[in-house]
């Protein structure tokens, strides 16, 4: 699989930690200098900016997705490749799924979990059929992949979903993962 451009989606606050700001940096760079492009939204703070500024610091692209309305209020960044305004949420998040070829979550709040979840759904269902992981900085989605783990337990998400955003705190293994993806197909209705 050749993959261009990755949707990234992350917080706009920049964590208690700094090493969140630092590796969300550290993922920027590594996909400026392995020619990826960013697709994101288009924040300039937070682990959002750090990663921006990875890329853009490094020579790559960075195209961003905005609502209209938050255009002020999320402090939409300047340096941008690319600013693509849209309508509302959901347009920022089907505009982001059709630029991208691939997804990554990296830390962030509600609205990361929310965009994560999304895609993740989508996958399920059939909507897309892309590959995705998830930037494990800092053992911050363990909890996450706890929940994961116990909603397949309950019978609430197919076993197969298992493999469908696995964790990574090693960047070039979690590019080669995406790379390498193979699908694990659409849900089933037993």
């Amino acid at each position: 699989m050749s993959l261009k451009r990755i949707a990234v989606y992350c917080g706009a606050s920049k964590g208690k930690d700094p090493v969140y700001m630092e590796r969300g940096y550290e993922l920027g760079k590594y996909m400026a200098e392995h020619g990826y492009e960013l697709v994101f939204g288009a924040g300039s703070v937070g682990i959002m900016g750090a990663i921006q500024n990875g890329v853009l610091d490094h020579g790559g692209s960075a195209i961003g997705v905005m609502p209209r309305s938050l255009d002020d209020k999320e402090i939409t960044s300047q340096r941008l490749t690319e600013l693509v305004l849209v309508d509302s949420l959901h347009g920022r998040k089907a505009k982001m799924s059709e630029l991208a070829d691939a997804f990554i979550l990296a830390p962030g709040g509600a609205g990361s979990l929310e965009e994560f979840f999304e895609t993740y759904s989508w996958a399920q269902i059939g909507i897309h059929d892309k590959p995705m992981a998830v930037f494990n900085i800092n053992n911050f989605f363990i909890p996450l992949q706890t929940m994961l783990d116990e909603m397949i337990d309950a019978g609430f998400i197919d076993a197969k979903y298992r493999a469908l955003a696995p964790l990574y705190d090693d960047l070039e293994a979690l590019f080669e993962s995406l790379e390498n993806y193979e699908s694990v197909g659409t849900r089933s209705y037993d």
